[in-house]
C-alpha cells in the first residue's frame, strides 16, 4: 500500500511539474463553454435547456486531452519499463495513474462546472446532481482513458487512435450524468442514474487497470 501511495504521490508530483495539461484541460472547459451561448443564442430558455448536456460533453473533451500524455512520458524516457519491474502489480500501477489523473482533471472539473452552469443559466435545482455526477462519472473517465492511452502507446497518431477508441466507452457516462441532472431539474428521483454511474465505476475499477496493464505488457515487448 505504501508503495501504491508513492506511485500516486510520484504522478501528482509530475502532473504539477508538467501543470500545462491541467491549465489546458481547464482553460478548454471554460472557453467551450462560453462559446456555446454565441453559437446557440443568449437566449436564457435555449441554454436552460441545454445546459447539462453542454457541460458534460466539454468536461468529457477536455479530460481526453490530457490522455495522451498519461503513459506516454514514462513510455519514451524508459521509465516505465523501470516501472513494470517493481514488485507492485503493474494492475495496480495503472490504478495509482488513473486516480492521479482524476485529482488533477476530474476532480478541477467537477469543481468548475457549477460554476460555468450559471453561464448557461442552469436551473440551480440541477446543481448537486451535477457535481455528485460528476464526482461519479469522471473517474471511470480517467479509468477508461487508461485503457486507450495504453493501446495507442506508441502508435503513429496516438491521439487520433485514442479518442476513436475512448469516446464511444465514454457515451453510457454521458448519457446517464446527464440524466441525472434533468431529472432532478424535472423533479424525478434522479437516484437511478447515479446507481448507474456507481455501477460503471465499480465495473471499471477491476477491469480497466487489467486491461490497460495487457495493452502495456504488449507496447514493452
Amino acid at each position: 500500500m505504501t508503495a501504491w501511495l508513492l506511485l500516486v504521490r510520484r504522478d501528482l508530483r509530475l502532473a504539477t511539474r508538467h501543470g500545462g495539461n491541467a491549465a489546458l484541460v481547464l482553460a478548454f472547459f471554460l472557453l467551450a463553454v462560453i462559446l456555446f451561448p454565441l453559437g446557440v443564442g443568449p437566449e436564457p430558455a435555449i441554454l436552460a435547456r441545454v445546459a447539462a448536456g453542454i457541460l458534460w460533453v466539454t468536461a468529457l473533451l477536455a479530460a481526453l486531452l490530457s490522455l495522451e500524455r498519461v503513459f506516454l512520458s514514462d513510455y519514451e524516457d524508459g521509465s516505465l519499463e523501470a516501472l513494470a519491474l517493481m514488485p507492485l502489480p503493474l494492475e495496480l500501477q495503472v490504478l495509482a495513474v488513473a486516480l492521479a489523473h482524476w485529482l488533477t482533471t476530474g476532480l478541477p472539473l467537477t469543481v468548475m462546472a457549477p460554476v460555468l452552469g450559471l453561464l448557461l443559466h442552469l436551473d440551480p435545482a440541477g446543481d448537486k446532481a451535477l457535481v455528485f455526477g460528476m464526482a461519479l462519472g469522471t473517474p471511470t473517465l480517467s479509468l477508461v482513458g487508461a485503457i486507450g492511452a495504453a493501446l495507442s502507446l506508441g502508435a503513429r497518431r496516438g491521439g487520433v487512435l485514442l479518442s476513436l477508441l475512448v469516446l464511444p466507452l465514454y457515451i453510457p457516462v454521458l448519457i446517464f450524468g446527464v440524466g441525472a441532472v434533468e431529472a432532478e431539474i424535472a423533479g424525478l428521483a434522479a437516484q437511478p442514474y447515479f446507481l448507474m454511474l456507481l455501477a460503471f465505476l465499480l465495473a471499471a475499477i477491476p477491469l480497466a487497470p487489467w486491461a490497460a496493464a495487457a495493452a502495456l505488457r504488449q507496447a514493452l515487448e
